[in-house]
């Protein structure tokens, strides 16, 4: 049976495609047969990563194609464990459309207020239009301090929201490791391999348990 995970925000730069990415890699190290689809034809976040990635010989995270709508992504999903959906930002009906075909739906946040408001309303609007909570989780990203991590979890679970174990921590080597084809979990850094390792396996727990 193939599972749809999606990683969604109306903001970019919150971490979506990083997120995306190390499942990807995660998945495809697993022995997953892995599909990721970069729903931003216009960045082409992933696909061009991905270009970066095989170029410098490491090995792939599986099918990576550069679609326009949810539709087109789950073409052929029989041939797939694993459908990872990198999903446009500022796209609302879009949004919509993703979550009802998802098994889970992640939205990534910094700590800042500016990220956690905007980020709220996003899965309230969801909600609104019928997506059951328990299919829409959180991921912290960008935390420069345990307080920081702390207040920005307080704040999401107030609102509502299961918030995914773990973090990922601000730090260079994290864009360092992307800009060469890597995912997060693929730093020269193991204690920074290790948090985003964390993180990961707590989405792939949320997954798991969904199902």
């Amino acid at each position: 049976m193939t599972t749809v995970v999606a990683f969604v925000s109306q903001k970019g730069g919150v971490g979506k495609s990083t997120l995306a990415r190390a499942l990807a890699r995660e998945a495809s190290q697993s022995g997953l047969q892995v599909k990721l689809a970069d729903l931003d034809p216009m960045q082409k976040t992933v696909a061009e990563w991905h270009a970066l990635r095989l170029q410098a010989g490491l090995d792939p995270v599986g099918d990576v194609q550069i679609l326009a709508t949810i539709g087109q992504a789950l073409t052929k999903s029989d041939a797939y464990d694993l459908i990872i959906i990198d999903g446009p930002a500022r796209a609302e009906t879009g949004t919509l459309d993703i979550a009802r075909k998802a098994a889970l739906v992640v939205q990534p946040s910094g700590p800042a207020i500016d990220d956690l408001q905007p980020a709220v309303r996003e899965f309230n609007g969801l909600v609104r239009a019928g997506i059951p909570k328990k299919y829409l989780v959180f991921a912290l990203n960008h935390i420069a301090t345990d307080a920081e991590e702390q207040d920005a979890r307080d704040y999401l679970t107030e609102a509502g929201y299961e918030v995914l174990d773990g973090c990922l921590i601000e730090r260079a080597a994290y864009r360092m490791a992307q800009n060469a084809g890597l995912a997060v979990t693929e730093t020269k850094f193991k204690t920074l391999n290790t948090r985003a390792d964390a993180l990961i396996q707590a989405l792939i727990d949320k997954v798991t348990n969904n199902g």
